[in-house]
């Protein structure tokens, strides 16, 4: 199978060539002091599974789906853990962030379009941090019942009844009207002096989307294949 991450190179470079990866590695708890240590060799000193690790490498690099691997109860883990930690990327630094710039834009060019900018983005962010709390209070719970039961421990009984397709029903991409709030910032928002503000503001949304874009891809080609694989397995399990 092509990869454009490979177990033999080294992550610094590919840092370096690929910045958003950082991210990634934050995401992961990696220890950021990367030396000139390759794939395999951050992979081993965190318990992480190289595949695992490549397969969300390529999203970030070039989008690339492919995920036919064999993963482990650990891995499941790992993803639950990475995308807690994405949760908390997104509510306690990157809306903070945005928050401030749009302030700031207000400061320096108080125009009445602008309070318009600031609904919609908190109106946006609301819908995003009700989606994260979805997340984390439902369907990663009931993910870690399903792992327990499956190594023959009791599924906790608020959760019985729950699925994976559920949260298909539930799950949207939220990422796709961060695009709308672009738009209404570069086309339709009259300037004033608040050009750099403006920029560091879109450059802050760009990289919300994009880790916001990989963060449901995730989800939608790795995790809920898995879980449904298990619910399948448990299924089985239980007919016998």
């Amino acid at each position: 199978m092509y990869r454009a991450v490979r177990p033999d190179d080294m992550v610094s470079e590919l840092v370096i060539r690929y910045p958003y990866l950082f991210l990634m590695l934050e995401h992961f708890r990696i220890n950021l002091m990367l030396q000139e240590k390759t794939v395999e060799q951050i992979c081993n000193e965190n318990d992480l599974h190289v595949d695992l690790f490549l397969v969300i490498a390529d999203l970030y690099v070039e989008s690339n789906h492919q995920t036919s691997i064999c993963y482990e109860k650990k891995d499941l883990q790992q993803i639950i853990s990475y995308l807690r930690h994405c949760h908390y990327f997104y509510k306690e630094e990157k809306y903070p962030q945005i928050k401030a710039y749009i302030q700031l834009i207000k400061k320096l060019n108080p125009n009445p379009e602008i309070v318009m900018l600031e609904g919609f983005f908190k109106q946006y962010f609301d819908e995003v941090a009700e989606h994260l709390d979805y997340e984390n209070s439902t369907v990663f719970p009931y993910i870690t019942d399903l792992l327990n039961r499956l190594d023959g421990e009791i599924l906790t009984a608020s959760n019985i009844d729950y699925s994976v397709s559920e949260y298909k029903d539930h799950h949207d991409n939220i990422e796709e009207k961060l695009s709308d709030l672009k738009n209404l910032l570069v086309k339709f928002l009259p300037m004033g002096n608040d050009q750099s503000a403006r920029r560091k503001l879109l450059f802050s949304l760009s990289e919300l989307e994009f880790d916001l874009r990989i963060h449901s891809q995730i989800e939608d080609h790795v995790l809920i294949p898995l879980v449904e694989q298990m619910e399948l397995k448990l299924k089985q399990k239980d007919e016998e």
